[in-house]
């Protein structure tokens, strides 16, 4: 009970929770996106973005203004998004054909995954479960990445983040741990940047 009241008071309190309420974006890790995008210049008009794990769809709101007015931002979850302007949204697992069937064999641009497993609370297997579905978002990037493709995944420190990164350096020529700002200083969560599969 103690802890989820300092969450909710942290969470009032949070600069970033005010300033997404301010400016219309739907959750505080819009701030993230935005401050790497600033820092690593990976959106820019007419790109095809792929958001998996969207909801509730701050990343998508982001990417959807960077690409404008000729480009294109799928978003996929489990649950469902209110819709975004600009957005193509789909419910269901990223992994299912659904999301290949939408892209019709256009080569994405960029990958963004802020994916989650639901969490259970049990360190190993919630590692675990985090890195079946990193294998699965590099495995998409390896079939429908362009070639100097960029991906940006949400990564936790801890056993398996070495893993991670192994396998990202084993598809991408370039892997770049980067934490925003707006991640807050004491959690575990950190950003991947990979570019360009070789050919």
């Amino acid at each position: 009970m103690k802890s989820s009241k300092r969450w909710l008071q942290r969470h009032v309190s949070d600069p970033y929770v005010r300033q997404a309420k301010a400016q219309g974006y739907r959750s505080r890790s819009a701030f993230k996106l935005l401050q790497i995008d600033a820092k690593e210049k990976i959106l820019r008009p007419g790109q095809l973005v792929v958001d998996l794990g969207a909801a509730p769809g701050g990343w998508s709101q982001v990417a959807a203004g960077k690409v404008r007015p000729s480009g294109r931002v799928i978003a996929i979850d489990l649950l469902p998004i209110v819709p975004i302007s600009g957005v193509t949204l789909l419910k269901g697992d990223f992994r299912s054909e659904s999301l290949h069937r939408a892209l019709a064999g256009a080569k994405v641009d960029v990958v963004l995954s802020d994916l989650s497993p639901n969490l259970s609370g049990i360190g190993n297997v919630d590692q675990a479960r985090a890195l079946e579905l990193t294998a699965a978002a590099i495995d998409f990037c390896s079939r429908s990445l362009k070639p100097e493709g960029v991906f940006l995944l949400k990564a936790f420190h801890g056993a398996a983040f070495e893993e991670v990164l192994t396998r990202l350096r084993g598809t991408f020529d370039k892997v770049k741990v980067v934490k925003p700002l707006a991640s807050r200083g004491e959690s575990a969560e950190t950003y991947v940047l990979a570019r360009s599969i070789p050919g």
